[in-house]
């Protein structure tokens, strides 16, 4: 799928992405949904299901709580307060630790409402607002939407099912 260039674009290639990723998830077990079998985003390190799906709300909450404080003229620490961006791995780490008691099911819902809030989000900005200046460094506010949900999910879809492969669920 080609990089999106406008609202539509971007609204479009998140539903594809979540779709698919939601696709993959529907096979994975309560039991495997938390066995640590995945290979981690930090080098050398594994993860469960469960973590890479807490990776993706943290993403997509860190990229709402951007949104706002940028709307309310707060500055945004990125990629957030105490950590650098040569710090993802570590980042990564928390994520996993701060959604680690929730269910399967509290997972996929709260993943679910984060896609929806950003969507919101970007439904109520126009192509202006999203493509037409750089919002952080060179990038538009719609790419780095972009590279934190759309992208990730496709990612993430890719890592289980290879996973599902390597485990004969597919």
């Amino acid at each position: 799928m080609a990089v999106p260039q406008t609202k539509a674009e971007l609204l479009k290639a998140i539903d594809v992405q979540f779709a698919k990723l939601m696709r993959e998830l529907q096979l994975v077990s309560d039991n495997q949904f938390r066995e640590p079998s995945l290979e981690g985003h930090a080098k050398g390190t594994t993860m469960s299901v469960g973590d890479l799906v807490a990776y993706l709300i943290g993403w997509g909450e860190l990229v709402t709580k951007w949104i706002d404080r940028d709307q309310r003229g707060e500055p945004v620490d990125f990629p957030e307060t105490g950590y650098k961006w040569n710090e993802l791995g570590r980042l990564a780490q928390k994520f996993y630790t701060d959604f680690r008691a929730l269910s399967p099911t509290e997972l996929i819902a709260r993943l679910r409402r984060s896609k929806e809030t950003l969507e919101a989000l970007i439904k109520a900005r126009d192509d202006q607002a999203l493509y037409g200046k750089p919002w952080y460094g060179k990038w538009t506010l719609g790419r780095m939407i972009q590279f934190n949900t759309s992208s990730p999910y496709a990612n993430a879809s890719g890592r289980l099912r290879k996973w599902k492969k390597a485990k004969a669920l597919a």
